[in-house]
């Protein structure tokens, strides 16, 4: 019946994937109270009374500083796999690392002449 052998066990993992998502969101709207009042509408503070409202404006240089965070972090996971198999890839593989990390040398240079990486 199947028309591609030996993907019978994918495709059971994709419905199943599939299913926990629908199940979740049809539990929350059966168990779910329906009811909203006062308290819930509430922000949520450790417990304590809430003080002003709760669309406070941030700086921006606080999400620059997160986003240069996670540009390198994701340059690490990237380079450790190359890294632990160097010996096995070969000139080609060490030449497309150097061009990754020029890449990102140039996009450290962009961000600290645009003053991401300063904290004040």
């Amino acid at each position: 019946m199947f028309s591609l052998p030996g993907y019978e066990y994918f495709l059971g993992f994709l419905i199943i994937a599939a299913a926990v998502p629908v199940l979740a969101l049809v539990t929350n709207l059966i168990v779910a109270p329906k009811r909203r009042n006062g308290e819930r509408k509430l922000t949520y503070e450790s417990g304590m009374e809430p003080i002003g409202g709760a669309w406070i404006q941030f700086n921006i240089r606080y999400y620059m500083f997160a986003l240069v965070f996670v540009i390198f972090d994701v340059e690490t996971v990237f380079l450790y796999p190359w890294a632990v198999a160097f010996n096995r890839l070969g000139l080609l593989a060490f030449i497309e690392a150097l061009i990754f990390i020029a890449i990102l040398v140039i996009a450290l240079a962009y961000a600290w002449r645009k003053g991401a990486l300063e904290w004040s």
